[in-house]
């Protein structure tokens, strides 16, 4: 017996010819319930009453395709997918056998092989959640995204890092990327130089609520209550003074393009880092800029708006991207921040007198007066960090409140002693009367006294 088979398509066709061919149905009626037209009813009529039920199965079904991937291709993919390119996501993949090897194949194809080698996809799938769209700035330069994201980008070659990173919400360009052993302000103030100076001002900035960028504590000072609102971090004096905004994000979801941008960097970045067998952190930051050009090019999008709103840099940025402190100078004309000194320059004595200390990104130290620097100091070398010292302000500090100490076992005296030991203090009023009338009785009768030492009548 001639075993075939059907596909769900075909299944209801050999009942309804088999009617058609009795009489009891129409050309027309089997090809409205097939979905055929007429003319192919009759010719699948025709093969039916031919070869019976077995020939309306369709005729390419057990062949190979004619499209399907070459053999040699597909050896070549198994291969680089599971030597060279050993975790890269299907479309990273897809990427690289097309411009490095010249493999001009689909994604779907990568995924198919892929799936047919039993490796499981690089990152799984996950239901989307509904959000409320935040429609994009439509004009580069209007809202900048920064965020940290700490990670193994080295993986076992070399130390955890964390990336710190700045995109341009209308384009989702990345403006500048830097690699730190944490979130610090020395990275921030970094990232902000690298931003100001290739691209410009932004008008605002959009992070978290990090305590570096935005104040956390509860505290606030008398003069911060009358102004109504708390002094900033060194991270937010510097944005405040070069007129750049900064919006704290409430959620991870508020600022979703910089968290997307870690999704993508997580596979692609280290992927390509590993590719290239970069161990170090100063290769990996060296690559940034290559990596950085070929990420805009492919992903990139152009804004609503062609006219951008960057703003030019003021010429004195080196000094707005500093750590600042108020100290008063001492009598030698200097002034000390922590362990480091700056002398001032001058004929003239600002002993006493409250200055500016500045403490620049690449370690040196400027100390200004009315505005005009007045003396600098070298940097300690190239391994400098940025770390603030004290908070921007003195307000900030809580006063300490006033210790309490337990009732003393003896209370103090009332009155002031009268006695020390078995003797009376000279100041006793029995003495002062005593010695009193003495000196009267001497004037009168010009006769001294003596007194006995152990207290008796004087002679």
């Amino acid at each position: 017996m001639e075993t075939f088979t059907l596909s769900r398509k075909e299944l209801h066709r050999p009942g309804l010819l088999k009617a058609l061919g009795s009489g009891r149905l129409k050309n027309a009626q089997v090809a409205a319930a097939l979905g055929l037209s007429v003319r192919q009813i009759r010719r699948l009529r025709r093969r039916f009453e031919r070869a019976g039920a077995a020939s309306l199965a369709h005729g390419n079904r057990g062949r190979p395709s004619p499209r399907r991937l070459p053999t040699g291709t597909r050896e070549a993919v198994v291969r680089l997918m599971t030597t060279r390119y050993v975790g890269f996501n299907d479309t990273h993949l897809t990427e690289k056998l097309r411009e490095h090897h010249g493999l001009l194949i689909s994604r779907e194809t990568v995924r198919r092989v892929r799936q047919a080698l039993g490796q499981p996809p690089t990152r799984a799938r996950r239901v989307p959640r509904a959000r409320r769209r935040r429609v994009p700035s439509a004009a580069r330069g209007a809202l900048v995204q920064i965020d940290g994201s700490p990670f193994s980008w080295l993986e076992d070659r070399g130390p955890d890092l964390v990336l710190l990173g700045a995109v341009d919400d209308a384009t989702t360009e990345i403006l500048a990327l830097q690699f730190r052993p944490t979130e610090d302000v020395h990275g921030y103030t970094a990232l902000f130089r690298d931003v100001f100076t290739r691209h410009g001002l932004p008008l605002a900035m959009y992070g978290d609520r990090l305590n570096l960028l935005v104040r956390n504590d509860a505290y606030w000072s008398v003069e911060e209550q009358l102004a109504g609102t708390q002094a900033p971090t060194h991270l937010g004096r510097m944005l405040q003074a070069l007129a750049i905004g900064y919006i704290a994000a409430r959620s991870p979801q508020a600022k979703g393009r910089v968290e997307r941008l870690w999704n993508t960097l997580q596979d692609r970045l280290v992927s390509e880092l590993r590719l290239r067998s970069i161990r170090t952190v100063a290769a990996a930051q060296a690559y940034l800029p290559q990596f950085i050009a070929d990420f805009n090019r492919r992903f990139g999008k152009p804004p609503a708006a062609p006219q951008g709103v960057w703003r030019r840099p003021p010429r004195d940025l080196a000094l707005l991207l500093a750590c600042c402190y108020r100290r008063v100078v001492a009598r030698d004309n200097t002034v000390r921040v922590g362990p480091r000194l700056v002398q001032l320059r001058g004929a003239r004595s600002y002993a006493g007198l409250t200055v500016e200390v500045r403490e620049l990104l690449d370690g040196r130290l400027v100390a200004l007066h009315d505005d005009v620097i007045r003396g600098q100091a070298p940097s300690p070398g190239p391994l400098f960090v940025l770390k603030p010292r004290r908070a921007p302000s003195a307000d900030r500090r809580r006063p300490r409140a006033p210790t309490r100490r337990g009732l003393p076992q003896r209370l103090p005296p009332l009155a002031p002693n009268t006695h020390t030991g078995r003797r009376p203090l000279v100041t006793h009023p029995w003495v002062l009367a005593k010695n009193r009338d003495i000196l009267l009785h001497r004037l009168r009768t010009g006769r001294t006294f003596s007194r006995r030492s152990e207290g008796g009548p004087s002679h």
